[in-house]
């Protein structure tokens, strides 16, 4: 495992999701998300990792500790989306409005209809 190459696994996704359009949001590596009950917010402090099941001593909410680490993950990537970046532009993420995606042209002056969502008419 300490071979595995995760930067190159985390570049490559962020490039990934980049040409699609997309990106990646990364979470604070002690983000609290096996801690925290998802359905009350509180957050334990003793969970070790023996402790498979997650249980909230304040509200009773049981449930599997990956399963509400990953509901705590999108709780946060929702809360956190609308302020990413785009590191090129230095400003808000916006998306192309091309229906087909936004991979790339087979030349640099392409375009094409869908490119803002026109409609075409064609003659009969």
């Amino acid at each position: 495992m300490s071979d595995a190459a995760w930067g190159e696994l985390a570049r490559q996704l962020a490039y990934k999701q980049a040409w699609h359009g997309g990106h990646v949001l990364v979470a604070d590596r002690w983000f609290a998300s096996s801690k925290t009950c998802s359905a009350c917010g509180d957050v334990k402090q003793a969970l070790t990792l023996g402790m498979r099941v997650f249980h909230c001593d304040a509200c009773g909410h049981t449930l599997d500790r990956d399963l509400n680490a990953a509901v705590n993950l999108a709780t946060w990537g929702t809360k956190h989306h609308s302020q990413v970046l785009d590191p090129e532009a230095r400003g808000q993420v916006t998306n192309a409005h091309r229906r087909d995606g936004s991979g790339r042209r087979t030349r640099a002056d392409e375009t094409s209809p869908d490119d803002v969502g026109t409609l075409t008419a064609t003659a009969a």
